[in-house]
């Protein structure tokens, strides 16, 4: 099933911001799986345990922010990061008004406003975030219809409605041994919207997440620098959890608490890693609209860097790392490497660290072209994937725990 890029053969990546250098073998290098503690970690990643994840985020239904499940769902992600041993939990808190703090005001929902804005993005050819839009488009937006969900129970489970105030979203770190002053932040967000389970969008990113915490957690796992796992909130309302966090840490990186300790509450960052979306790759829709319900064969893990952010180079650079991690270590499918980064939690921090979302595709320029059937629809629950899906995710979290590992030094203690 895997198709090995020609491109990568051999190659060395040099200091990521202080981090150690590696060398990457290329696609025909042996696997060395007796003495190679990262192929060890990976093989700990199963398919069964990575849907067990997902299928337990959508019994939360839609996760929207603002709700009951959206705290329930707060509350079981963090009972399971603890269950894995990751058990240093915490919680960003913060206050959210939709039409305050700076915030965008709603754009109007009226029919004749909708249409307006869906002929003109019809008529673009610009995606968002960059890229120009080619091939055959098809109709794209949020559900905000509850009889569109078919399901009694889910439409049940998404009944209440959001209100404004206090948000809270979960994280827990992995301490490094030799430089716990330094870390990556590894996320994806658990809430979504559209009526239905948000099991792709983003219940697969968040699941993502949530193996590497376990995996990592593991007892006989050794780490140089540190990794944070979090878990946004808000994303769907524009990155406001995300944004939270970096108004709230960022002044706090690498000071160490209480003086003398060798404890650091936030570590200096070196690079953020996003998922978001990561089991849909079934293709171009055809000429009517429609998507093929098969995953198309040249299905790949899209990684992204925003090319017109300020740490654009370091950010391309940490993309090609977990290139040449996929080229190595990935199962089934091979990774491809985009230009294009936004609309998802890496936006904020993209012009102050090196940052990089992984996806099935690029957002700006294929989903947002209509090239996902489910994204914000009541159709974007469980059952709606199959084998190939999850293990599409599965490859986009082998991507990451070895890429990762390989930059923050892991080892297995003997």
């Amino acid at each position: 099933m895997r198709v090995k890029s020609p491109i990568v053969a051999a190659w060395s990546l040099v200091a990521i911001l202080g981090t150690p250098v590696f060398a990457q073998g290329g696609a025909n290098a042996p696997a060395d799986t007796a003495n190679d503690p990262i192929r060890a970690m990976v093989s700990r990643l199963e398919l069964a345990k990575y849907k067990a994840t997902v299928k337990g985020l959508t019994q939360f239904g839609d996760r929207r922010q603002g709700t009951k499940r959206n705290r329930d769902a707060v509350d079981w992600i963090e009972a399971q990061l603890k269950s894995y041993g990751c058990t240093n939990t915490e919680r960003i808190k913060y206050d959210y008004q939709p039409a305050a703090g700076g915030q965008r005001p709603p754009q109007p929902q009226d029919s004749a406003a909708i249409a307006a804005r869906r002929a003109a993005a019809a008529r673009s050819t610009q995606a968002s975030g960059g890229g120009r839009l080619r091939g055959n488009r098809a109709r794209t937006g949020v559900n905000t219809d509850s009889l569109a969900q078919p399901d009694p129970k889910i439409r049940a489970i998404n009944m209440e409605p959001t209100t404004p105030g206090e948000r809270q979203e979960v994280y827990c770190t992995k301490v490094g041994t030799t430089h716990p002053e330094e870390m990556y932040i590894v996320g994806g967000h658990m809430d979504g919207h559209g009526w239905g389970e948000a099991a792709n969008d983003d219940g697969s990113g968040t699941a993502i997440v949530m193996e590497l915490a376990r995996v990592f957690s593991s007892p006989d796992v050794q780490t140089d620098r540190s990794i944070r796992f979090i878990l946004w909130n808000n994303e769907e309302t524009g990155l406001n959890g995300a944004r939270a966090y970096v108004e709230q840490r960022q002044a706090l990186q690498g000071k160490e608490s209480p003086a003398g300790s060798k404890k650091y509450p936030e570590p200096k960052w070196l690079g953020m890693i996003q998922h978001d979306m990561m089991m849909w790759d079934h293709g171009m829709p055809r000429a009517d609209g429609t998507v093929s319900k098969e995953q198309r064969p040249e299905a790949d893990v899209n990684i992204e860097f925003q090319s017109n952010s300020k740490m654009a180079e370091g950010s391309q650079k940490l993309a090609w790392a977990f290139h040449g991690a996929n080229e190595k270590y990935a199962t089934d499918y091979p990774a491809q490497v985009g230009p294009h980064m936004t609309n998802t939690d890496s936006a904020p921090f993209q012009d102050l660290i090196p940052s990089i979302s992984l996806r099935e595709n690029e957002r700006g320029r294929e989903i947002g072209a209509g090239w996902d059937p489910n994204w914000h629809q009541p159709t974007d629950v469980f059952t709606t994937y199959s084998d190939k899906d999850f293990l599409l995710g599965m490859n986009a979290a082998q991507t990451t725990l070895s890429a990762i590992a390989q930059l923050t030094g892991a080892t297995l203690k003997k």
